[in-house]
């Protein structure tokens, strides 16, 4: 089972825990450059948008947005990365960050204007305006957004990735991890597209259908984190040969990581749905205040 360099520091420490947390940030090229580079660019264009659009792009997008960043940065750099490959706890709370919260966090943050905004003038007249106008572009983005597509990838990438063969292939090698972890973040941003409907997106489905469409991913997500945590044998063998933290055993582990699956997956999917439920059922409310305030500015012009 090949870990990289990585297991080198932990071994020359006599207190493992300790060499994991201190000493295992991997500060990634690509990772950090990429992060710093799409938040640099998101700023300059939110900048140029909240002047001209104050109430469409207000500050709590820009938190948003950096917040999901910041996210995948921790998930993919900090000593997380390490941990998971020595607890599947760990992991299972790399992939919650990587498909639930950092997804939903950059959608709020309405990024498709103030990205194309921050880009300079020359790449996106020349570079993506170019590609962003070709029909056979905007043809796959109007599949891969559709609801039904989303949903099935979504539920799809989850499952087979966690089928103990494929997972023994991403933890016992570091280019199968990285394109574990792209299926992931990739199919997660897609998931999380209708739900969030960032501006100025259209809706293909009318708000309603996205509480069964949350509720088909949290069985999904329940029917997995019960496997684990039920299971009587232990589903990822990789997990016994590494180095026991904190002398938790492997079927402990594997259950503690269906648990944190099970509870904030199970949240994060639920609370959405029980908001779209909640403004669905205050909408005829919300009608009627607002056809109020309006015959009251009507007869005021009067």
């Amino acid at each position: 089972m090949s870990h990289g360099p990585q297991f080198e520091i932990i071994e020359n420490f006599r207190d493992p825990e300790i060499a994991v947390l201190f000493q295992s940030w991997t500060f990634e090229p690509w990772i950090a450059i990429a992060v710093v580079l799409a938040g640099g660019v998101y700023l300059r264009g939110w900048i140029k948008l909240q002047r001209r659009l104050p109430r469409r792009f207000t500050v709590w997008r820009l938190i948003a947005f950096q917040a999901g960043l910041l996210t995948l940065f921790l998930a993919l750099a900090s000593p997380l990365h390490t941990l998971a490959e020595l607890l599947l706890q760990f992991h299972m709370v790399q992939h919650l960050l990587l498909m639930m919260v950092a997804p939903p966090l950059l959608w709020l943050g309405a990024p498709i204007l103030p990205l194309l905004r921050g880009l300079p003038r020359p790449v996106l007249h020349y570079g993506l305006g170019p590609l962003f106008a070709s029909r056979s572009l905007q043809r796959l983005g109007h599949f891969l957004t559709h609801p039904m597509v989303c949903l099935i990838a979504f539920t799809a990438t989850s499952v087979v990735w966690h089928m103990p063969r494929l997972y023994e292939l991403a933890l016992n090698s570091e280019f199968w991890h990285e394109i574990q972890h792209i299926f992931f973040l990739g199919t997660a941003l897609l998931f999380w597209w209708p739900v969030v409907q960032p501006w100025p997106s259209r809706r293909r489905w009318p708000r309603w259908a996205m509480i069964p469409y949350l509720l088909i991913a949290d069985i999904q997500n329940t029917a997995l984190s019960a496997l684990l945590i039920f299971s009587e044998r232990v589903l990822y063998p990789a997990y016994g040969v590494v180095p026991r933290l904190w002398g938790i055993s492997v079927l402990d582990d594997q259950a503690g990581a269906g648990a944190i699956m099970w509870v904030p997956g199970s949240v994060i999917f639920l609370v959405p749905a029980a908001v779209l439920a909640i403004r669905l059922l205050d909408l005829p409310r919300t009608r009627q205040a607002r056809m109020k305030q309006v015959n009251c500015e009507a007869v005021k012009l009067e």
